[in-house]
């Protein structure tokens, strides 16, 4: 109990409660804490969202699977990142997509109920809370818009101008597996090879292993 107390008095959201506030809800039930594998599903698409959620200790991903069995990483969020904060008090509170641990993590669950009291009772956490919501839905907007109608090529270069430019070189090292990059822009493992073998024979790319030289994308568009 003293270890989720103390991950969850390291919250930045939880911050404008103070310490006595988070450590009496932890102890006296209204904060429960849950341990979730790697892999495991935390919430199912459509599933009914009930609570507000904390990640305390590892990373969680949001994730689509289209019409054709792609899977497609929306967003991905480590900890200190709220789930559900965007959902609970809609009148269709229901997760869009599925939402899969990542990795080992630790979720602080707050009850609707719980929240809209310590709400009432601490004006700064609202504004805090406001704030995190608002971001959230901005970033899976975005997500959303950069990755859904597009094409294989499209989301490759998309990636690879970010890419390049986060790294500062024409030279940038994948900071993920191929297969990882596939369920990023959401395509099957084949057929991400199969693009940037098209990509590298056209001159516009050349690649071995992570390790992959831009040589003709420099004025091209997504």
């Amino acid at each position: 109990m003293e270890k989720y107390i103390k991950e969850a008095l390291e919250s930045t959201l939880l911050g404008p409660l103070g310490e006595e506030t988070i450590r009496a809800c932890m102890k006296d039930g209204r904060f429960t804490v849950r341990r979730y594998d790697k892999e495991q599903v935390v919430h199912f698409s459509d599933e009914t969202c009930t609570k507000m959620e904390i990640i305390l200790t590892g990373k969680v991903s949001v994730e689509r699977i289209d019409e054709e069995g792609n899977l497609m990483v929306i967003a991905e969020f480590p900890r200190d990142e709220i789930l559900g904060g965007n959902l609970l008090f809609s009148q269709n509170p229901r997760y869009p997509m599925t939402i899969t641990a990542k990795e080992n993590t630790v979720i602080l669950n707050i009850e609707k109920d719980c929240l809209f009291d310590l709400f009432l009772g601490c004006p700064a956490f609202l504004r805090l809370y406001l704030a995190y919501i608002s971001d959230h839905a901005v970033v899976l907007g975005d997500r959303i818009k950069h990755y859904v109608n597009r094409t294989i090529r499209e989301s490759l270069v998309s990636f690879l101008d970010y890419e390049r430019k986060s790294q500062e070189s024409d030279c940038i090292v994948l900071p993920m597996s191929k297969t990882a990059l596939a369920e990023k822009i959401g395509v099957q493992r084949t057929s991400l090879s199969r693009e940037l073998a098209r990509m590298r024979k056209e001159g516009l790319i050349d690649f071995a292993g992570r390790t992959i030289r831009i040589t003709g994308l420099k004025n091209r568009k997504p």
